[in-house]
């Protein structure tokens, strides 16, 4: 199929792709890598009037650290994030997890801030953007504001963004010392939409005992799901099997909200988050141990 009619741009500035969405608001779409946008054009389930392309902003691209973050451009491609070395030394969380995003061709294109801003409840950047509690700029023409990713995503492919803002700016702050993290999902084949997958993080005390924890679950519901409840029991214990399998079970029984699908019946996806929660806590853990 064929998109609907739509007018086209290509700025070559922020300043240029402010003064539009200002001008269009909810009628225009921006496109960065595409790899989401695109396919739904086609099929005509987005049919926006307005198409803003940012591939000209070069500015919007970059990853560099600053102090105790990392800064990174809403137009950083996917593929950039897997390979780039402050990423890895800094949020190895991010780095283990995006060579699960789809297939190298997508990641090629696909960008940071368009899978963000897409909001897709089985995507993994907005997972890991919790898990890892980024800080997301949002700018319009006259001023700009920085977001908590937990109060960013407000349901299904639905953010807190307005109608004349842009996500230009993700802040990713480096991991704790005596941090261990792990990412995994279940899909039906490499590269596929996950039936479940969940994004750890563990942060030890100098005794040992757990200082703060993050579970976050992707296909879990209409948005990335933050098992607070299921990471709080964790903290001030030392870890062992037996309150892991507490946590798993507490978070894929109470906290997630599966719907299931062709592939997995929302029991499955539970089994699959206890499962996936309890193998990702004790690796956390023990990667944790090793951190100075």
């Amino acid at each position: 199929m064929k998109p609907a009619p739509f007018e086209y741009h290509s700025p070559s500035s922020i300043e240029e792709i402010l003064t539009l969405k200002s001008q269009y608001g909810d009628d225009a779409k921006f496109l960065a890598g595409g790899q989401s946008l695109v396919p739904a054009m086609n099929f005509r389930i987005v049919q926006p009037s307005v198409l803003i392309d940012l591939n000209r902003v070069s500015d919007l691209s970059f990853i560099r650290e600053d102090g105790n973050v990392i800064r990174v451009g809403s137009m950083a491609r996917e593929r950039h994030l897997e390979f780039d070395a402050s990423i890895e030394k800094r949020t190895p969380l991010l780095h283990e997890a995006v060579p699960s995003i789809a297939h190298p061709q997508i990641r090629n294109r696909g960008t940071i801030g368009g899978s963000i801003v897409n909001a897709d409840p089985a995507a993994e950047l907005p997972v890991l953007m919790i898990a890892l509690n980024a800080r997301l700029k949002a700018k319009n023409k006259s001023a700009e504001r920085w977001l908590d990713a937990k109060d960013f995503f407000a349901g299904m492919f639905t953010t807190a963004l307005e109608s004349d803002e842009a996500l230009v700016e993700i802040e990713l702050p480096f991991a704790e010392p005596r941090t261990g993290w792990s990412f995994m999902e279940v899909a039906p084949r490499s590269g596929d939409y996950a039936m479940m997958g969940v994004a750890t993080s563990v942060t030890l005390d100098e005794n040992g005992k757990c200082k703060s924890a993050k579970l976050v679950y992707l296909n879990a519901g209409d948005g990335p799901v933050d098992a607070v409840e299921a990471a709080q029991s964790l903290v001030g214990e030392m870890l062992n099997d037996t309150l892991i399998e507490s946590a798993a079970l507490h978070a894929s029984e109470k906290e997630i909200t599966p719907f299931g699908n062709i592939h997995a019946s929302a029991e499955f996806q539970r089994h699959l988050a206890k499962t996936l929660t309890m193998k990702t806590l004790k690796i956390a853990a023990e990667r944790a141990t090793k951190e100075n």
